[in-house]
Protein backbone atom coordinates (compact mmCIF):
# COMPACT_ATOMS: atom_id res chain seq x y z
CA UNK A 1 0.00 0.00 0.00
CA UNK A 2 2.86 2.38 0.89
CA UNK A 3 4.62 1.59 -2.39
CA UNK A 4 1.44 2.28 -4.29
CA UNK A 5 0.98 5.62 -2.56
CA UNK A 6 4.60 6.64 -3.22
CA UNK A 7 4.29 5.61 -6.84
CA UNK A 8 1.08 7.52 -7.31
CA UNK A 9 2.55 10.64 -5.71
CA UNK A 10 5.49 10.67 -8.16
CA UNK A 11 3.74 9.30 -11.29
CA UNK A 12 0.00 9.98 -11.72
CA UNK A 13 -1.56 7.46 -14.13
CA UNK A 14 -4.35 8.56 -16.46
CA UNK A 15 -7.30 6.26 -16.03
CA UNK A 16 -9.17 4.87 -19.05
CA UNK A 17 -12.75 5.96 -19.50
CA UNK A 18 -15.17 3.22 -18.46
CA UNK A 19 -17.10 3.81 -21.66
CA UNK A 20 -14.11 3.02 -23.83
CA UNK A 21 -15.05 -0.60 -24.00
CA UNK A 22 -18.77 0.00 -24.54
CA UNK A 23 -20.51 -1.40 -27.55
CA UNK A 24 -21.42 2.01 -28.88
CA UNK A 25 -17.80 3.12 -29.02
CA UNK A 26 -16.86 -0.05 -30.78
CA UNK A 27 -19.00 0.93 -33.71
CA UNK A 28 -18.31 4.61 -33.56
CA UNK A 29 -21.62 5.70 -32.04
CA UNK A 30 -20.06 7.60 -29.17
CA UNK A 31 -17.17 9.70 -30.52
CA UNK A 32 -15.00 11.78 -28.19
CA UNK A 33 -14.33 15.42 -29.11
CA UNK A 34 -10.65 16.43 -28.99
CA UNK A 35 -10.00 20.07 -29.76
CA UNK A 36 -12.28 20.24 -32.77
CA UNK A 37 -11.38 16.80 -34.10
CA UNK A 38 -13.57 13.70 -34.19
CA UNK A 39 -12.07 10.20 -34.05
CA UNK A 40 -13.78 6.94 -34.77
CA UNK A 41 -12.59 3.41 -34.09
CA UNK A 42 -13.96 0.95 -36.60
CA UNK A 43 -14.00 -2.78 -36.38
CA UNK A 44 -11.75 -2.98 -39.40
CA UNK A 45 -8.08 -2.02 -39.43
CA UNK A 46 -8.83 1.25 -41.15
CA UNK A 47 -8.68 4.42 -39.09
CA UNK A 48 -9.99 7.58 -40.65
CA UNK A 49 -9.75 11.11 -39.31
CA UNK A 50 -12.35 13.60 -40.50
CA UNK A 51 -11.77 17.31 -40.16
CA UNK A 52 -14.71 19.42 -39.14
CA UNK A 53 -16.26 21.28 -42.02
CA UNK A 54 -17.18 24.85 -41.21
CA UNK A 55 -18.84 27.56 -43.23
CA UNK A 56 -16.20 29.40 -45.22
CA UNK A 57 -15.71 32.97 -44.11
CA UNK A 58 -16.06 35.82 -46.51
CA UNK A 59 -13.46 38.47 -47.19
CA UNK A 60 -14.69 41.46 -49.16
CA UNK A 61 -17.66 39.43 -50.21
CA UNK A 62 -15.52 36.58 -51.52
CA UNK A 63 -15.79 33.19 -49.96
CA UNK A 64 -12.47 31.71 -48.78
CA UNK A 65 -12.11 28.04 -48.11
CA UNK A 66 -10.27 27.42 -44.80
CA UNK A 67 -10.97 23.76 -44.24
CA UNK A 68 -11.91 20.84 -46.37
CA UNK A 69 -13.14 17.44 -45.46
CA UNK A 70 -10.09 15.24 -45.73
CA UNK A 71 -9.78 11.51 -45.39
CA UNK A 72 -6.46 9.88 -44.65
CA UNK A 73 -5.82 6.16 -44.73
CA UNK A 74 -4.15 4.59 -41.71
CA UNK A 75 -1.09 3.76 -43.81
CA UNK A 76 -0.25 7.47 -43.71
CA UNK A 77 -0.40 7.65 -39.88
CA UNK A 78 1.84 5.88 -37.34
CA UNK A 79 0.09 3.03 -35.63
CA UNK A 80 -0.30 3.43 -31.88
CA UNK A 81 1.58 0.88 -29.74
CA UNK A 82 -0.51 -2.04 -28.67
CA UNK A 83 -2.14 -1.49 -25.30
CA UNK A 84 -0.41 -3.86 -22.91
CA UNK A 85 0.09 -4.01 -19.13
CA UNK A 86 3.71 -2.87 -19.45
CA UNK A 87 2.75 0.28 -21.37
CA UNK A 88 0.41 1.30 -18.59
CA UNK A 89 3.18 1.19 -15.88
CA UNK A 90 4.93 4.41 -14.80
CA UNK A 91 8.63 5.18 -15.38
CA UNK A 92 10.18 3.01 -12.65
CA UNK A 93 13.67 4.55 -13.10
CA UNK A 94 12.49 7.81 -11.53
CA UNK A 95 11.00 5.97 -8.58
CA UNK A 96 14.18 3.97 -8.05
CA UNK A 97 16.25 7.17 -8.21
CA UNK A 98 14.08 8.77 -5.55
CA UNK A 99 14.33 5.72 -3.27
CA UNK A 100 18.13 5.60 -3.75
CA UNK A 101 18.43 9.28 -2.77
CA UNK A 102 16.44 8.68 0.40
CA UNK A 103 18.58 5.69 1.38
CA UNK A 104 21.85 7.58 0.74
CA UNK A 105 20.70 10.49 2.90
CA UNK A 106 19.73 8.10 5.70
CA UNK A 107 23.09 6.31 5.45
CA UNK A 108 24.95 9.61 5.69
CA UNK A 109 23.07 10.59 8.84
CA UNK A 110 23.74 7.15 10.32
CA UNK A 111 27.47 7.32 9.67
CA UNK A 112 27.64 10.72 11.36
CA UNK A 113 26.38 9.23 14.62
CA UNK A 114 29.15 8.44 17.14
CA UNK A 115 27.76 4.98 17.81
CA UNK A 116 31.00 3.01 17.80
CA UNK A 117 32.21 2.03 21.29
CA UNK A 118 35.64 3.28 22.38
CA UNK A 119 38.08 1.08 24.24
CA UNK A 120 40.18 2.68 26.98
CA UNK A 121 43.37 1.70 25.17
CA UNK A 122 42.32 3.22 21.85
CA UNK A 123 44.65 6.00 20.66
CA UNK A 124 43.06 9.44 20.75
CA UNK A 125 44.76 11.77 18.32
CA UNK A 126 43.56 15.37 18.66
CA UNK A 127 45.89 16.70 15.99
CA UNK A 128 45.62 20.27 14.75
CA UNK A 129 47.55 23.46 14.28
CA UNK A 130 46.88 24.47 17.87
CA UNK A 131 45.32 27.62 19.30
CA UNK A 132 46.22 30.79 21.14
CA UNK A 133 45.09 30.86 24.78
CA UNK A 134 45.52 32.95 27.95
CA UNK A 135 44.62 36.42 26.65
CA UNK A 136 46.13 35.70 23.23
CA UNK A 137 49.64 35.43 24.69
CA UNK A 138 50.29 31.67 24.83
CA UNK A 139 50.15 29.18 21.97
CA UNK A 140 49.07 25.60 22.74
CA UNK A 141 49.33 22.48 20.61
CA UNK A 142 48.93 18.75 21.24
CA UNK A 143 51.13 16.00 19.82
CA UNK A 144 50.72 12.24 19.77
CA UNK A 145 53.91 10.29 20.33
CA UNK A 146 54.29 8.03 17.30
CA UNK A 147 55.97 4.66 17.13
CA UNK A 148 58.76 6.06 14.93
CA UNK A 149 59.50 8.78 17.51
CA UNK A 150 60.56 6.43 20.29
CA UNK A 151 63.93 4.82 20.74
CA UNK A 152 65.39 1.67 22.21
CA UNK A 153 64.25 2.81 25.67
CA UNK A 154 60.59 2.76 24.51
CA UNK A 155 60.36 6.48 25.24
CA UNK A 156 60.44 9.54 23.01
CA UNK A 157 63.95 10.65 22.10
CA UNK A 158 65.32 14.07 22.99
CA UNK A 159 65.24 14.91 19.27
CA UNK A 160 61.50 14.17 19.20
CA UNK A 161 60.90 16.52 22.13
CA UNK A 162 62.98 19.26 20.52
CA UNK A 163 61.17 18.88 17.19
CA UNK A 164 57.84 19.36 18.96
CA UNK A 165 59.14 22.52 20.61
CA UNK A 166 60.33 23.90 17.31
CA UNK A 167 57.04 23.03 15.58
CA UNK A 168 54.98 24.93 18.15
CA UNK A 169 57.22 27.98 17.78
CA UNK A 170 56.58 28.14 14.04
CA UNK A 171 52.86 27.45 14.42
CA UNK A 172 52.65 30.22 17.01
CA UNK A 173 53.95 32.72 14.47
CA UNK A 174 51.63 31.32 11.80
CA UNK A 175 48.50 31.35 13.96
CA UNK A 176 49.21 34.90 15.10
CA UNK A 177 49.22 35.99 11.45
CA UNK A 178 52.89 36.98 11.50
CA UNK A 179 54.33 34.33 9.23
CA UNK A 180 55.96 35.82 6.17
CA UNK A 181 57.89 34.12 3.42
CA UNK A 182 60.70 32.83 5.58
CA UNK A 183 61.12 30.17 8.26
CA UNK A 184 59.43 31.90 11.18
CA UNK A 185 60.12 35.35 9.76
CA UNK A 186 57.50 38.08 9.90
CA UNK A 187 56.51 40.14 6.81
CA UNK A 188 58.73 43.06 7.89
CA UNK A 189 61.64 40.69 8.48
CA UNK A 190 61.20 39.26 4.98
CA UNK A 191 61.38 42.75 3.48
CA UNK A 192 64.74 43.25 5.18
CA UNK A 193 66.08 39.70 4.55
CA UNK A 194 66.17 38.92 8.28
CA UNK A 195 65.76 35.54 9.95
CA UNK A 196 65.75 34.29 13.55
CA UNK A 197 68.69 32.23 14.82
CA UNK A 198 68.97 30.62 18.24
CA UNK A 199 72.01 31.49 20.35
CA UNK A 200 71.22 29.62 23.57
CA UNK A 201 68.98 26.71 24.51
CA UNK A 202 68.33 25.32 27.98
CA UNK A 203 66.17 22.20 28.52
CA UNK A 204 65.14 20.22 31.62
CA UNK A 205 63.42 16.86 31.16
CA UNK A 206 61.55 15.47 34.17
CA UNK A 207 60.14 12.48 32.32
CA UNK A 208 60.02 11.30 28.72
CA UNK A 209 56.64 10.45 27.18
CA UNK A 210 56.05 6.99 25.75
CA UNK A 211 54.38 5.66 22.63
CA UNK A 212 50.71 6.65 22.46
CA UNK A 213 50.98 9.49 25.00
CA UNK A 214 49.38 12.81 24.10
CA UNK A 215 51.59 15.73 25.09
CA UNK A 216 50.48 19.35 25.34
CA UNK A 217 53.02 22.05 24.52
CA UNK A 218 52.59 25.69 25.57
CA UNK A 219 54.94 28.36 24.24
CA UNK A 220 55.25 32.13 24.58
CA UNK A 221 57.78 34.88 23.83
CA UNK A 222 59.38 37.67 25.83
CA UNK A 223 61.94 40.38 25.22
CA UNK A 224 65.59 39.58 25.90
CA UNK A 225 67.74 42.68 26.13
CA UNK A 226 67.53 45.28 23.37
CA UNK A 227 67.97 43.02 20.36
CA UNK A 228 66.94 39.56 21.47
CA UNK A 229 63.83 37.49 22.04
CA UNK A 230 63.30 34.74 24.58
CA UNK A 231 60.97 31.84 23.85
CA UNK A 232 59.84 29.47 26.61
CA UNK A 233 58.08 26.11 26.42
CA UNK A 234 56.18 23.95 28.88
CA UNK A 235 55.41 20.36 27.90
CA UNK A 236 52.80 18.39 29.88
CA UNK A 237 51.05 15.05 29.74
CA UNK A 238 47.71 15.99 28.20
CA UNK A 239 45.77 13.45 30.27
CA UNK A 240 47.30 13.91 33.73
CA UNK A 241 48.69 17.46 33.49
CA UNK A 242 52.11 16.25 34.71
CA UNK A 243 54.96 18.52 33.65
CA UNK A 244 57.38 16.58 31.47
CA UNK A 245 59.76 19.16 29.99
CA UNK A 246 60.64 22.83 30.45
CA UNK A 247 62.74 24.76 27.98
CA UNK A 248 63.95 28.30 27.41
CA UNK A 249 65.83 29.81 24.47
CA UNK A 250 67.36 33.08 23.27
CA UNK A 251 67.01 34.22 19.64
CA UNK A 252 68.59 37.02 17.65
CA UNK A 253 68.24 38.26 14.09
CA UNK A 254 70.62 37.54 11.25
CA UNK A 255 70.75 38.83 7.70
CA UNK A 256 70.31 35.75 5.53
CA UNK A 257 72.33 37.33 2.70
CA UNK A 258 75.37 38.56 4.63
CA UNK A 259 74.99 35.91 7.41
CA UNK A 260 75.74 38.62 10.00
CA UNK A 261 73.79 39.40 13.16
CA UNK A 262 71.44 42.38 13.02
CA UNK A 263 69.62 44.68 15.42
CA UNK A 264 65.84 44.42 15.58
CA UNK A 265 64.49 47.17 13.28
CA UNK A 266 61.78 49.46 14.66
CA UNK A 267 59.26 48.13 12.11
CA UNK A 268 59.83 44.58 13.28
CA UNK A 269 59.68 45.57 16.94
CA UNK A 270 56.30 47.22 16.35
CA UNK A 271 55.15 44.07 14.58
CA UNK A 272 56.03 41.60 17.33
CA UNK A 273 56.15 43.74 20.49
CA UNK A 274 52.47 43.25 21.36
CA UNK A 275 53.03 39.49 21.64
CA UNK A 276 55.78 39.74 24.29
CA UNK A 277 54.92 38.44 27.75
CA UNK A 278 56.43 40.14 30.78
CA UNK A 279 57.52 37.05 32.70
CA UNK A 280 60.62 35.43 34.11
CA UNK A 281 62.22 32.50 32.26
CA UNK A 282 60.55 29.18 32.94
CA UNK A 283 64.00 27.80 33.78
CA UNK A 284 66.49 29.47 36.05
CA UNK A 285 69.38 30.39 33.83
CA UNK A 286 72.48 28.26 34.21
CA UNK A 287 75.25 30.87 34.21
CA UNK A 288 78.11 28.38 34.53
CA UNK A 289 80.67 28.90 31.83
CA UNK A 290 80.85 26.25 29.14
CA UNK A 291 84.53 25.36 28.65
CA UNK A 292 86.15 24.80 25.28
CA UNK A 293 87.26 21.24 24.67
CA UNK A 294 90.21 20.13 22.58
CA UNK A 295 91.91 16.87 21.71
CA UNK A 296 93.66 16.77 25.09
CA UNK A 297 90.65 17.48 27.34
CA UNK A 298 88.08 15.39 25.49
CA UNK A 299 87.50 11.76 26.52
CA UNK A 300 85.65 10.81 23.33
CA UNK A 301 85.94 12.20 19.81
CA UNK A 302 83.79 11.40 16.79
CA UNK A 303 84.94 12.68 13.39
CA UNK A 304 83.63 12.76 9.85
CA UNK A 305 80.16 14.17 10.60
CA UNK A 306 78.60 15.94 7.64
CA UNK A 307 75.12 17.36 7.01
CA UNK A 308 72.89 15.77 4.42
CA UNK A 309 70.45 17.62 2.19
CA UNK A 310 67.55 16.71 4.47
CA UNK A 311 69.34 18.28 7.44
CA UNK A 312 68.90 21.77 5.95
CA UNK A 313 65.87 23.96 6.65
CA UNK A 314 64.25 26.44 4.27
CA UNK A 315 66.81 29.09 5.26
CA UNK A 316 69.54 26.80 3.90
CA UNK A 317 71.22 26.15 7.24
CA UNK A 318 71.33 23.06 9.40
CA UNK A 319 68.28 22.48 11.57
CA UNK A 320 68.96 23.27 15.24
CA UNK A 321 67.80 19.84 16.37
CA UNK A 322 70.39 18.17 14.14
CA UNK A 323 73.20 19.68 16.22
CA UNK A 324 71.90 17.84 19.29
CA UNK A 325 72.13 14.53 17.47
CA UNK A 326 75.71 15.27 16.43
CA UNK A 327 76.69 16.22 19.99
CA UNK A 328 75.41 12.90 21.32
CA UNK A 329 77.34 11.01 18.64
CA UNK A 330 80.44 11.25 20.83
CA UNK A 331 78.68 10.28 24.06
CA UNK A 332 79.92 6.85 25.28
CA UNK A 333 77.69 3.86 24.61
CA UNK A 334 77.78 2.82 28.26
CA UNK A 335 76.13 6.04 29.40
CA UNK A 336 73.48 5.82 26.69
CA UNK A 337 72.56 2.33 27.85
CA UNK A 338 72.41 3.02 31.60
CA UNK A 339 71.41 6.70 31.82
CA UNK A 340 68.94 9.13 30.27
CA UNK A 341 69.50 12.80 29.50
CA UNK A 342 67.85 14.97 32.17
CA UNK A 343 69.14 18.48 31.35
CA UNK A 344 70.95 20.23 28.54
CA UNK A 345 72.47 23.65 27.92
CA UNK A 346 73.68 24.62 24.46
CA UNK A 347 75.44 27.72 23.13
CA UNK A 348 75.32 28.12 19.35
CA UNK A 349 78.43 29.90 18.10
CA UNK A 350 78.05 29.74 14.32
CA UNK A 351 76.25 27.83 11.60
CA UNK A 352 77.71 25.20 9.35
CA UNK A 353 77.14 24.79 5.64
CA UNK A 354 76.03 21.90 3.51
CA UNK A 355 79.60 20.92 2.68
CA UNK A 356 80.99 21.22 6.22
CA UNK A 357 82.69 18.31 7.95
CA UNK A 358 82.39 18.31 11.75
CA UNK A 359 83.89 16.72 14.82
CA UNK A 360 82.06 15.93 18.06
CA UNK A 361 83.97 15.98 21.36
CA UNK A 362 82.74 14.83 24.81
CA UNK A 363 84.34 14.82 28.26
CA UNK A 364 82.98 13.21 31.45
CA UNK A 365 83.14 15.25 34.66
CA UNK A 366 83.97 13.77 38.07
CA UNK A 367 83.16 10.16 37.23
CA UNK A 368 85.26 7.12 36.48
CA UNK A 369 84.93 6.74 32.73
CA UNK A 370 85.41 3.01 32.98
CA UNK A 371 82.53 2.57 35.44
CA UNK A 372 79.77 4.77 33.97
CA UNK A 373 77.11 2.06 34.03
CA UNK A 374 77.13 2.00 37.84
CA UNK A 375 77.46 5.73 38.40
CA UNK A 376 74.75 8.03 39.71
CA UNK A 377 74.19 11.40 38.09
CA UNK A 378 76.72 12.16 35.39
CA UNK A 379 77.66 15.48 33.79
CA UNK A 380 79.23 15.79 30.36
CA UNK A 381 80.73 18.68 28.42
CA UNK A 382 80.52 18.83 24.63
CA UNK A 383 81.94 20.66 21.67
CA UNK A 384 80.91 20.53 18.03
CA UNK A 385 83.51 22.01 15.72
CA UNK A 386 84.60 22.12 12.11
CA UNK A 387 87.71 20.25 11.01
CA UNK A 388 89.67 23.52 11.03
CA UNK A 389 88.81 24.04 14.72
CA UNK A 390 86.04 26.67 14.31
CA UNK A 391 83.44 26.20 17.05
CA UNK A 392 79.84 25.46 16.13
CA UNK A 393 78.19 24.55 19.46
CA UNK A 394 79.33 24.28 23.07
CA UNK A 395 77.20 22.25 25.42
CA UNK A 396 76.66 20.65 28.79
CA UNK A 397 74.43 17.64 29.47
CA UNK A 398 73.29 16.03 32.71
CA UNK A 399 72.32 12.37 32.96
CA UNK A 400 70.42 10.32 35.55
CA UNK A 401 70.13 6.53 35.89
CA UNK A 402 67.31 5.13 33.80
CA UNK A 403 64.11 4.35 35.71
CA UNK A 404 62.83 0.83 36.20
CA UNK A 405 59.86 0.09 33.97
CA UNK A 406 56.58 -1.51 35.00
CA UNK A 407 57.88 -5.05 34.65
CA UNK A 408 60.81 -4.57 37.01
CA UNK A 409 63.71 -4.27 34.57
CA UNK A 410 65.75 -1.25 33.64
CA UNK A 411 64.88 0.46 30.38
CA UNK A 412 67.96 -0.13 28.30
CA UNK A 413 68.95 -1.49 24.94
CA UNK A 414 69.33 -5.27 24.75
CA UNK A 415 72.83 -6.62 25.23
CA UNK A 416 74.54 -8.04 22.20
CA UNK A 417 74.25 -11.77 21.85
CA UNK A 418 77.48 -13.73 21.93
Amino acid sequence: MVATAVTASFFPVTSTSPDSGAEGNKHGDGPANLVGFKSKYASSRGLKVKANAQAPPKINGTAVTTSVETYKHDDDLPSPPPRTFINQLPDWSMLLAAITTIFLAAEKQWMMLDWKPRRPDMLIDPFGIGKIVQDDMVFRQNFSIRSYEIGADRTASIETVMNHLQETALNHVKTAGLLGDGFGSTPEMCKKNLIWVVTRMQVAVDRYPTWGDIVQVDTWVSASGKNGMRRDWLLRNCKTGEILTRASSIWVMMNKLTRRLSKIPAEVRDEIGSYFVNSAPILEEDNRKLPKLDDNTADYIRTGLSPRWNDLDVNQHVNNVKYIGWILESAPQSILESHELSAMTLEYRRECGRDSVLQSLTSISGVDVGNLAHSGHVECKHLLRLEDGAEIVRGRTEWRPKPVNNIGIMNQVPAKST
